[in-house]
Parts: structure tokens; sequence; C-alpha cells
């Protein structure tokens, strides 16, 4: 198996390695790319969840995109409330590499009731939400979306499919972390797994999200239940 990586100088290298994938990687001198400082929260019920450092170490591509998942596990029960909104998905990535422009991706929020990622819970139907940033920048750079939709469990897992082969793909990104958490996860080849790419020894991905806390799950508002209760006093 072979992993190539390509530096920001145009150097070209190979190297051997025992991993479930093959995955181009696209970095720089240790330390190179810029802090990106997380958005300040509007009001105290609306944060971001994270587990990156905001400091990019690599952009990782897999040659096989379709079925190539990654994702972090955020437990929102740590934040006093029993649901949330999840408001936006943030990732950090890049439109000039592996190729000019931006492809797009497949998202989805999983269960992770149960220490692994589970069955999927957003979209409720079909393979995933296909996303494509628009505009001409083509750096490092955060993109989000909306997604405005409350989750049921108080863990999930926010996931991201390469969907379309190298090299006409977006990648994502880990940071400089050198120390790995433990909460990134890696889809491929039919079974999820704690993420462990050929960054080594950065597995932190950067991928967030932004949600609100102290909302109600859709369908048990007081208000709906005063009117079930109508229906029988």
């Amino acid at each position: 198996m072979k992993i190539w990586v390509v530096l920001l100088t145009g150097v070209l290298a190979a190297a051997g390695a025992t991993w479930a994938a093959d995955v181009a990687v696209d970095g720089g001198p240790y330390g190179s790319s810029p802090a990106v400082s997380a958005p300040v929260p509007t009001d105290q019920s609306t944060l971001e969840l994270k587990w990156d450092n905001g400091l990019r170490r690599w952009s990782v591509a897999w040659y096989t995109g379709a079925g190539s998942w990654v994702g972090n596990d955020f437990d929102i029960s740590t934040l006093d409330t029993s649901y949330v909104k999840i408001l936006k998905y943030k990732y950090y990535t890049r439109g000039a590499w592996p190729n000019q422009g931006w492809e797009g991706m497949r998202f989805a929020v999983y269960n992770f009731g149960g220490g692994v990622p589970g069955s999927r819970l957003w979209p409720t139907s079909g393979s995933g939400y296909f996303w494509r940033p628009s505009g001409g920048i083509n750096a490092h750079i955060w993109v989000e979306f909306d997604v405005n939709w409350t989750c049921p469990s108080v863990k999930f897992l926010a996931a991201q499919e390469q969907f379309y082969n190298w090299p006409q793909c977006d990648p994502f990104a880990v940071d400089n972390n050198a120390t790995f958490l433990r909460h990134s996860w890696q889809y491929y080849g039919g079974q999820w797994q704690p993420y462990a790419g050929s960054s080594d020894p950065y597995y932190n991905l950067m991928i967030r999200v932004w949600v609100e806390t102290g909302v109600e799950f859709p369908g048990v508002e007081p208000s709906s239940i005063g009117r079930v209760k109508a229906l029988y006093y």
C-alpha cells in the first residue's frame, strides 16, 4: 500500500503504511497554517462544539470517496440540556487541492449512544445531505451550511462522506495537535473505527457543529400536550 504525501513546496514523496485505506495528504512545514479563531457565541444558548484547536496540519483526501466517511462525536448531556438544535455544520477544507474548485460532499448525523457510531438520525431519508461550497475562495477555509434540526439523542456523530473519487473531490482536515483526543472516527470498508489516517500522529478532525441548547423535542411542546389533554378531560 502506498500513501502519497504532497508538500506545499511541490516536493512529492511516497511512503508505505498499513491502514484501511489509501489517501492523499497535503500539508506544509509544521505550524505553517494560520490560526482560525472560533466565532464568539451570540448568546449563552448558542454554542460551537469542537475538538480541534483551529490550526490545520494536513488536508486529506481518500482515493475512493464513495462510502468513505469521517466524523466527530459530541455529547450534549454535559451542557445541562435535554435536547439541542443543530444549527450549522462546519468543516475545514480547501477548494484548490486536489483539484481547482469545489466538488461538494454528503453529510449526516449518526447516533452515538453506544459509544460507537450507530444508525443515521439525519437526514431521516436518503443517503445523506449533499452540499457544495460556492464562491471563488479556494484557500484553506472554514465552510458551513445550515441544518436547523433538533437532535433526538444527547450523543451524536457529525460526519461527512467525501463522495467523489480522487482527484475530483474536496479534502477534510486534521489539526496540528499530536495528542489524539479520541473523538474522531472514520468509516471505510463497511465499518466505523477511531480515525487513524496517514496523517500520523495528527488525528483530530476539524469538524464542528453550532447548536442551540434548551429546546424542546418536536412534538412534545407544552402547547401540544395541552391539546392532547383536552381530548381526555
